[in-house]
């Protein structure tokens, strides 16, 4: 007679999603596996930042997080979230990208000035925004910094 795991077929998610899981990632499919692993690492970043909190430890994390808090009815919880994906988020809550000096929507063709502002077709040149990039400055690093200056050893006279 055949063993039972001779007869088993693949085995589904333990979370019921309807994927196959594995014995590598505890019989979840790979995305529930990833998402685990995610919670597990937020659970310690949290830990760790509720210590240094409560020990009045000014030190940081090593990676670059950034403690959200968040009050729901009376109650404080507190959520760890990247740097990056909180710049991101600030990004989709500041609106369409509009031009800085005529406020027009850009959307995707906006010009963007080496000052950091964004701008529309027509004000897209220095001259018409009135643009406080000094142009002349960066010209010169740039060539100071690719153009060293070579100078010869002195020659001994005999």
């Amino acid at each position: 007679m055949e063993s039972p795991k001779e007869t088993e077929g693949p085995l589904l998610c333990i979370n019921n999603c309807g994927f196959f899981g594995s014995a590598a990632t505890m019989n979840m499919c790979s995305k529930c596996h990833k998402d685990m692993i995610l919670k597990n690492q937020q659970a310690k970043l949290a830990a760790t930042s509720i210590e240094n909190i409560v020990n009045g430890s000014s030190s940081s994390t090593k990676d670059d997080t950034e403690p959200i808090f968040a009050v729901e009815n009376s109650s404080v919880e507190l959520k760890v979230v990247p740097q990056e994906l909180t710049t991101d988020l600030e990004k989709k809550v500041q609106g369409p990208n509009r031009c800085t000096t005529c406020r027009k929507r850009v959307g995707l063709t906006g010009f963007n000035c080496r000052c950091g502002n964004l701008f529309c077709s027509v004000h897209r040149y220095s001259d018409k925004h009135e643009c406080p990039f000094d142009y002349q400055a960066a010209a010169r690093d740039s060539i100071a910094k690719s153009n060293p200056l070579v100078k010869a050893e002195k020659i001994d006279k005999i």
